[in-house]
């Protein structure tokens, strides 16, 4: 059996020391993925309507593919097909995913889902069904980085990932049902589109965002610091509950900060919390912490936390400057930035190391052996 991957995402050991080429390189496939979902369908509003809610419901699969199943059953074939394979096991997931929340949300209707403008009578996937998806991707993130994937790990590889993406989809329904309401979407258009309200306490972009900076110290604390101070904790028991309360608490203080105290919109939470996102996985899985990984521990972390926070800046801004000169008519620039910073540059990022294993960039020549083979 393989051996079982730390808090962080498993990544190939040898890839650190050829960047930053290989981060370099990788950029020639994460850049043009990025573009062809931004502007798929042929414009970027059109693209964020259908494509948006798709993608937030293929970031839990993605992620149980290549944190859980370590990229089985693409696993079993070469380079290329492997990862092609995974790919489409994506899609078909991401769809029927999505189909379940607007099953939650409001009713099935296909039309629904994969038109920008569906009609009167047909519930849109946008943007109702994105606080279920992204609720169940933070907390699939959440159970795989910060606890570690416990308890399920002890099933095995399969069946422990194949638990978890079930039970955090449960939890993600339950938590959508019992927390959020519609009540800000005016009871007209609620009634015309078909979208049940929950009733709630809290409003979806609220939650919504909420998920999203628990979402940013899961990254920052367990991706970019590799779980560190967490990783000094040498009983499992201890490790897991002082994780767990320092990221929900982190998470709960700077949210209320930026809410109540700076005054920031939901909507501009998620944009620079999304932007924090992709950076954080760009600086430490694209690049593999490079060129903070040349220095020592302390200098490393440091330097670490300065490039994700000054590339999530540079990003902010060119998304922000770009969204800021379209006219939009049903989403609005932060929501664009938000999402094309999550569901388009970070899941290029994941799906190109962590499920293609740097395919084209990097070719093997012979195929990974599947998980539990014992190679």
């Amino acid at each position: 059996m393989p051996s079982e991957p730390g808090p962080g995402p498993h990544l190939p050991a040898q890839a650190s020391a050829r960047q930053p080429m290989l981060g370099l390189a990788g950029l020639a496939v994460v850049v043009p993925f990025f573009f062809l979902l931004a502007f798929a369908l042929g414009g970027p509003e059109e693209s964020l309507l259908v494509l948006g809610p798709l993608a937030t419901f293929a970031l839990p699969v993605i992620a149980t593919i290549a944190f859980w199943w370590q990229d089985w059953p693409g696993s079993r074939l070469r380079p290329g097909w492997s990862g092609l394979t995974d790919t489409l096991i994506v899609i078909a997931s991401a769809v029927a995913l999505t189909i379940l929340g607007q099953a939650v949300t409001s009713q099935v209707d296909l039309r629904g889902v994969f038109a920008a403008n569906p009609g009167p009578g047909h519930p849109p996937t946008f943007p109702v069904t994105l606080a279920l998806g992204a609720g169940a991707f933070t907390f699939l993130l959440h159970l795989t980085l910060v606890a570690e994937g416990w308890p399920m790990r002890r099933l095995g590889w399969f069946w422990g990932g194949t638990v978890a993406l079930v039970v955090t989809f449960g939890l993600a329904v339950a938590a959508y049902l019992l927390l959020v309401n519609l009540d800000n979407v005016p009871a007209a258009l609620r009634h015309a589109e078909r979208l049940r309200n929950p009733g709630g306490p809290v409003p979806a972009a609220l939650y919504s965002a909420a998920l999203l900076i628990l979402g940013v110290w899961q990254v920052a604390l367990y991706v970019a610091l590799r779980g560190w101070p967490f990783t000094l904790i040498r009983r499992r028991g201890a490790r897991l509950a002082a994780g767990n309360a320092t990221v929900v608490a982190a998470a709960a203080g700077s949210f209320l900060l930026l809410w109540s105290v700076a005054g920031w919109r939901p909507d501009q939470i998620n944009a620079v919390g999304g932007t924090v996102i992709a950076s954080g996985l760009l600086v430490s899985m694209l690049f593999d912490g490079w060129p903070a990984s040349r220095l020592g521990p302390t200098a490393a972390r440091f330097c670490t936390l300065l490039l994700v926070a000054l590339v999530a800046a540079l990003l902010y801004a060119a998304l922000s400057a770009y969204a800021g000169q379209l006219h939009w008519r049903r989403a609005n620039p932060d929501a664009w930035v938000a999402l094309a910073a999550l569901n388009y540059l970070a899941l290029g990022i994941v799906l190109h190391v962590a499920v293609w294993q740097r395919w084209p960039v990097v070719r093997a020549t012979r195929p990974r052996p599947a998980p539990g083979s014992g190679s």
